[in-house]
């Protein structure tokens, strides 16, 4: 299930140093914390909230509303757990850029360390990434993946895409807890400033697109061809976010020929396969849509921030001092727990 969206305005450059070295400390305290608490489930369940991922940016002292936070937050809580997994139960893997490309690499190795087969998480990994890269095309390019799993395979992501136009960052946040079908309506909520036209192929409105699409994907790579060069001398809809350069006839007719000889039985196949990406999956929704008529669908917490302020100063600098307070008040009673005294976690669960 995605749980949902966020938008935020793309900013670029990086935490300093001393400000990402107390971001890994407190997020490690609050992640023993609520593993201890909770169990590691619900730390992946409040991961997966849009809401609640912001609020840690925030407690953690970074800017409320910039795109850096969820590179940064990911990051801090995987450095800040690492060599801490198999005690809290929870594995992070992935990240940003060349980092995402890892993870499943890094899944299979976690996975080898606590005997578990990591097929049906890399599965889960990979199809989270395909579906908001190519069945969901909102303009936003992809480039941080991070997958969160427990040791029972239960699992979320959050992801981020860029928007160089309009100079913002999405950010999609997944829940596997009630994922049934990859390509139905996986998304409970969209959290964002603004509405856009989005080809969305996995609204439930898209359903005879989807069937249409993966039916078209049987015919003989010629065919569709015709179809796409007839895209060519027609004036396209306003409502698809699709270039006449997109639809190349030698590019697609290609990866048109491997979907024949493949022949997927349904749309979650399909955009599983190799090669099948954001101008596959517009072509053939567009050939749908001339030949069967068959149209898509196009539907598309900065309180925390005064914990300890913000890296640009807002709403006021980062407060070093009560920062490292925080930190040492968790741990203090974090170590307290350990020893059977839970009079300070107690004092701590009060406050909340």
């Amino acid at each position: 299930m995605k749980v949902g969206t966020a938008d935020l305005p793309l900013h670029y450059g990086k935490a300093p140093s001393w400000l990402f070295q107390r971001m890994k400390k407190l997020a490690r305290e609050i992640a023993i914390v609520i593993t201890s608490e909770f169990g590691p489930e619900e730390f992946l369940r409040k991961i997966s909230d849009p809401f609640w991922f912001q609020a840690l940016g925030c407690a953690l002292g970074f800017d409320w509303h910039s795109s850096g936070v969820t590179t940064t937050v990911c990051g801090a809580l995987k450095e800040g757990v690492k060599g801490l997994e198999n005690e809290l139960g929870i594995f992070i893997a992935g990240g940003k850029g060349g980092a995402s490309r890892k993870t499943p690499s890094e899944i299979e190795g976690f996975c080898n360390s606590i005997s578990r087969n990591p097929e049906d998480l890399v599965y889960s990994s990979k199809m989270s990434a395909k579906v908001d890269s190519s069945a969901v095309q909102d303009g936003y390019q992809l480039y941080h993946h991070c997958f969160y799993f427990t040791k029972e395979g239960f699992w979320t992501v959050v992801q981020q895409g860029m928007n160089e136009t309009n100079r913002f960052a999405r950010r999609y946040h997944w829940l596997g807890e009630k994922v049934n079908d990859f390509v139905i309506e996986p998304h409970s909520a969209i959290c964002c400033d603004k509405k856009e036209k989005t080809l969305n192929m996995v609204a439930i409105d898209s359903e005879d697109s989807r069937k249409t699409s993966t039916l078209l994907t049987q015919e003989k790579p010629e065919s569709l061809i015709k179809h796409i060069k007839k895209f060519q001398t027609l004036k396209l809809p306003t409502h698809h976010p699709v270039l006449p350069e997109d639809l190349n006839p030698k590019h697609l007719y290609k990866i048109f020929t491997k979907l024949c000889d493949r022949a997927p039985e349904n749309f979650e196949r399909l955009i599983g396969i190799r090669g099948v990406g954001p101008k596959t999956v517009r072509a053939l929704s567009l050939i749908s849509e001339l030949i069967y008529g068959h149209k898509p669908s196009f539907e598309d917490p900065a309180r925390y921030s005064f914990a300890h302020g913000g890296k640009d100063g807002h709403p006021y600098p980062v407060d070093k001092k009560n920062y490292d307070t925080s930190i040492e008040i968790l741990r203090n009673a974090i170590s307290q727990a350990k020893m059977g005294n839970r009079e300070k976690m107690e004092a701590i669960k009060r406050l909340g």
